[in-house]
């Protein structure tokens, strides 16, 4: 690994998804990974291969991040699953606005209490309420987290509660297990 200014770069093969996907995906070495400014959903700049890209790494679980690679990168950067490539990531200078899911922007639209606090936080308390949300393994504890959300934001509660966004701690958040 090498490291330019605030740019990281390192080699990783591409791995396939256990689950049927048309994307791959790489681990981050732990060094790199230190190096970026949070253990839970951070923004990049990079380059695979020389071609450059913008993406959200998610947490693994281990205190590191994974990169999901899609199929229009894979075109354009001319790679293929089990190719070693080369990445070049440097954290955002400012993190975009995340998408907020249909079903939370929903619940936000019906409570307008929970909006104001909600459109009043910063760009990573919203990474980070959203994060929680699509976290949820099933649908009966999405609805809940979406419910409980509005129901703090509208106490005035800026942050999401008891929630690690790295994974590390509840082992809720992993990268993708790699097919065979």
């Amino acid at each position: 690994m090498s490291r330019t200014e605030s740019s990281y770069r390192f080699n990783a093969v591409l791995m396939r998804p256990a689950v049927e996907a048309d994307w791959t995906f790489v681990v981050l070495p732990k060094a790199v990974s230190e190096m970026l400014p949070r253990r839970g959903r951070t923004s990049v700049d990079g380059t695979l291969n020389g071609h450059p890209f913008q993406a959200t790494l998610e947490p693994d679980g281990q205190l590191s991040h994974w990169l999901k690679v899609t199929p229009a990168l894979h075109q354009a950067a001319g790679v293929a699953p089990g190719d070693t490539v080369t990445l070049e990531l440097a954290p955002v200078a400012e993190e975009p606005e995340p998408c907020v899911p249909d079903d939370l922007a929903k619940a936000l639209k019906a409570a307008p209490a929970a909006r104001a606090v909600w459109d009043d936080t910063t760009t990573l308390a919203r990474v980070d309420w959203i994060h929680w949300i699509v976290s949820a393994k099933q649908a009966k504890t999405r609805a809940k987290r979406i419910a409980d959300a509005c129901s703090k934001l509208a106490a005035g509660e800026r942050r999401v509660c008891c929630f690690d966004p790295s994974g590390f701690y509840s082992k809720a958040l992993r990268a993708p297990a790699a097919a065979d």
